[in-house]
């Protein structure tokens, strides 16, 4: 189960969502479908999330210490489908193990991730991490080695709308926050090792907290 201050936490934040510079308007708009874009890319190019989301929140300043956490969601358990167990390839018979974890940073969640894996392809050790602590999965199986295929990515949030570039956009109130929902982008991804052997499938959804910082740090500290 998730801890009861970090929940009582994402919920306050639910309900007010302002942080410096992020008022709405043009300029903020661009600056966030920029960061967005930019969050997707290095997401794409690298082979652990857990790596990016820790880069990410160093250089963002989300927390005193950018060290990520994941915090496990033993209650919520997702069978592996056909289509899952095609993608692993593994017959109806093996077993595959599932793990729901949430990704955060200090008190931020970042991401969550729903991770179907095939724990005979695994180290016994590994399997111990992951079965028993809250070691995020990138860095429970780092000795593999491991390659990362994206399977889709989808942006679940846009801050201009489409055709933006060729019209002026539309009039935005600087007065209050940037609307920005709790789901900004989300991938679906396979992790390979030897080269060519699937041993996990997950869904990540990436989070709003990923912009909890000034987006003008000189001005929010006036």
């Amino acid at each position: 189960m998730l801890p009861a201050a970090l929940l009582m936490a994402g919920q306050a934040r639910a309900e007010a969502w302002s942080y410096p510079g992020w008022q709405d308007g043009a300029d903020t708009r661009v600056k966030a479908q920029a960061l967005l874009q930019t969050l997707n890319a290095t997401l794409l190019s690298n082979p652990s999330a857990t790596r990016t989301l820790q880069q990410w929140c160093g250089e963002h300043k989300l927390a005193a210490e950018p060290r990520i956490r994941a915090l496990r969601d033993t209650a919520t358990r997702k069978p592996a489908d056909a289509e899952i167990r095609r993608q692993l390839k593994v017959g109806a018979d093996e077993a595959i193990g599932y793990r729901r974890v949430q990704l955060a940073c200090g008190d931020r969640v970042l991401s969550e991730a729903d991770n179907w894996y095939v724990p005979s392809r695994l180290t016994a050790e590994m399997n111990r991490l992951l079965d028993t602590t809250d070691t995020p999965f990138g860095a429970a199986v780092k000795a593999l080695d491991f390659t990362r295929r994206t399977e889709s990515a989808k942006l679940l949030w846009s801050p201009l709308p489409q055709g933006w570039e060729t019209r002026p956009l539309p009039a935005a109130d600087a007065k209050r926050g940037l609307d920005i929902p709790e789901q900004v982008l989300q991938h679906r991804a396979v992790l390979y090792k030897d080269g060519n052997t699937p041993f996990s499938l997950v869904v990540e959804t990436y989070r709003r907290d990923l912009f909890a910082f000034p987006l003008n740090p000189r001005e929010g500290d006036r």
